[in-house]
């Protein structure tokens, strides 16, 4: 066991510090890039920050380790949809994803074997550690997903109002859509992307209806789908595009009140726990000590006789 505890630990510093050499030593994109200046001075220069630098290799690093896992080109459906709706949609990223479930599961039974908790239990131990690391990326990427959902949520409302101006002021929708996603890139960058992506796909061959339905199977966001439900059945049926965006739109303004009013409603009831665990015995304390202190300092000498 001291040679497992031994081997372990030299894997580790062995790890820790070609990660640390590796994040630290200098790449072929700054030559690269230096090196494009010099052909051509007029191109923009784009600063990448130190922070980006070292995700990017973190990533690649990631992506390695996942393409060396047997079976790592087959992905289930579900999966997929799942890193798609997360914004990570490049091979590299669906790659880096599972060898973070391959890595962190490693990380956590190490550090039990390191630190010696196992002793007690070593298969209840080291089952938990394996089955959290395999289930916390899973987690983080549902967590990722309902957060850019709800990115998307919000800066619909105001993508419907600019698509509604651009389209009575006489644009066509396909334009509308290219002009929303252009002012919305700076505010709402997840619903700008998402349009983005829906323009590029028109532009490839794909019909303005296929595109828009694969906009709501992206996002599963169901306001998306409410509205592409909508331009579908306006384009089937003929009906005023710019009246049935502008009867949408003010249906999402009324149901994002309604939202707001109902996370308003429970905050009453969020409120009970803290109120009942934390801060009630905080008063009891305060309010029913020195009493309690008190009453004890007038019973004690009539208990001792």
């Amino acid at each position: 066991m001291l040679w497992s505890i031994t081997a372990i630990t030299f894997l580790a510093t062995f790890g820790i510090l070609w990660a640390l050499f590796y994040a630290f030593a200098p790449g072929g994109s700054v030559i690269a890039r230096r090196l494009s200046q010099l052909v051509n001075p007029s191109a923009p220069v784009e600063e990448v920050s130190f922070a980006e630098r070292q995700k990017d290799r973190a990533s690649e690093a990631l992506a390695r380790l996942g393409k060396l896992v047997p079976g790592s080109g087959e992905q289930t459906p579900r999966n997929l949809l799942l890193m798609v709706r997360a914004g990570f949609r490049s091979s590299r990223a669906i790659m880096a994803m599972r060898g973070f479930k391959v890595l962190l599961p490693v990380g956590l039974i190490a550090l039990v074997l390191v630190t010696g908790v196992y002793r007690t239990n070593p298969f209840l131990f080291l089952l938990v550690a394996a089955i959290v690391g395999y289930v916390l990326p899973e987690l983080f990427l549902v967590w990722r997903v309902s957060r850019r959902q709800l990115q998307l949520r919000r800066g619909l409302p105001d993508g419907l109002d600019l698509l509604v101006i651009c389209v009575e002021s006489g644009l066509g929708l396909d334009q509308a859509l290219m002009k929303v996603a252009q002012e919305l890139r700076i505010t709402h960058p997840e619903l700008s992307e998402e349009l983005q992506l829906v323009n590029l796909e028109m532009r490839i061959g794909k019909t303005r209806i296929e595109a828009l339905r694969e906009l709501a199977r992206r996002t599963g966001l169901e306001d998306i789908k409410s509205l592409v439900a909508m331009l579908v059945q306006t384009d089937r049926f003929g009906t005023s595009v710019a009246q049935s965006l502008r009867v949408f739109s003010d249906e999402l303004r009324v149901k994002r009140r309604q939202r707001a009013e109902e996370m308003s409603a429970k905050t009453s009831v969020k409120m009970v726990p803290p109120l009942v665990f934390f801060i009630f015995p905080a008063l009891m304390v305060v309010i029913l000590g020195p009493a309690v202190l008190s009453l004890l300092r007038q019973l004690m000498p009539a208990l001792q006789k």
